[in-house]
């Protein structure tokens, strides 16, 4: 944030007729030594004639908030920010450790951390709660997720929670079903099997939890698309843009002719590509695109076939 630079004044001695030294009041703009003039660059006050560093690391002692509005909210703030990926939005302390300490010092740290433990995770549902956020963010960081999509999975395992969902069905099983629901809401392109192979949790359980939730929260969610895999497959086979916009018209006309019906819509999207680059000479084959959507050639082959019929 954009600073006034502060008047400053310098004494020097100067000396009077009587042979008596008074102090000389030189400007913040003068230099003390050779009396040039000062330019201020970045954080430093340097003479442009001299070389001389008059002022280095000015501290900015005002907020590090800019406030747009005309109210009078006081939006001051410490640490670090909340989050939904903790159970207790990350308001809660933490004791470091420190290879310096040694001792009775140590030991008794030790137990201050594991007591501070305890009382920070007391009950047998914040235990669930941790151990399920620990697994969204380390999903959705091998599934290379953005942090909306890990917010949104722990907000649905909270409501997943209140609603007495989590009896008798696997925790890990609830993170994946989240972590898939929140990609599904926000069409971000990721399958069942995607998420089950990175995730702890089988289909089985993935299934259940998915069901739970669908049935007793009514997850705003509905089939999916063949058009929410375009975009993914597309920069997967290094496709352009011509090609795929080509391919979105193919998957409409799938979609409206019913070609697309009882199909798998991954290997729909996978065999629209390649018809698309295939009208325009593009170097991909039917191998290609079942290898970036997951499926088989026959797959693409069958759709392709009746894409191209007449």
């Amino acid at each position: 944030m954009s600073q006034a630079r502060p008047t400053r004044v310098r004494s020097h001695r100067t000396e009077t007729t009587d042979g008596v030294e008074e102090p000389a009041r030189v400007s913040a703009d003068e230099c003390p030594e050779c009396g040039g003039r000062t330019q201020v660059d970045a954080a430093e006050c340097v003479c442009g004639d001299c070389g001389l560093v008059v002022e280095a690391d000015r501290i900015d002692h005002g907020p590090e908030w800019r406030s747009f509005a005309d109210d009078e909210t006081n939006p001051k703030r410490t640490g670090a920010p909340l989050t939904r990926s903790r159970h207790d939005r990350g308001l809660s302390t933490e004791i470091g450790r420190s290879t310096r300490v040694k001792g009775r010092k140590r030991r008794r740290l030790a137990r201050m951390r594991t007591q501070h433990n305890r009382a920070r995770i007391s009950t047998k549902r914040d235990r669930n709660k941790v151990y399920a956020y620990t697994e969204i963010r380390r999903l959705t960081g091998a599934l290379e997720l953005p942090t909306t999509i890990r917010d949104t999975a722990c907000t649905l395992f909270d409501s997943a929670q209140d609603e007495s969902l989590l009896r008798g069905r696997s925790l890990e099983g609830f993170a994946a079903a989240c972590v898939y629901v929140a990609c599904r809401t926000a069409n971000v392109a990721r399958t069942v099997d995607e998420v089950c192979a990175e995730a702890k949790a089988t289909e089985a359980e993935h299934r259940a939890a998915f069901d739970a939730m669908n049935r007793e929260l009514g997850l705003p969610i509905g089939p999916a698309g063949p058009a929410e895999y375009l975009p993914r497959f597309a920069s997967d086979l290094d496709i352009g843009a011509g090609v795929e916009r080509r391919a979105g018209e193919l998957v409409e006309r799938a979609v409206t002719e019913g070609i697309a019906n009882g199909r798998n819509p991954v290997g729909v999207a996978a065999a629209c590509l390649y018809t698309a680059a295939r009208e325009a000479d593009a170097d991909c084959t039917q191998q290609d695109a079942a290898d970036a959507a997951g499926v088989t050639p026959v797959t693409v082959r069958r759709t392709y076939v009746e894409l191209t019929a007449e």
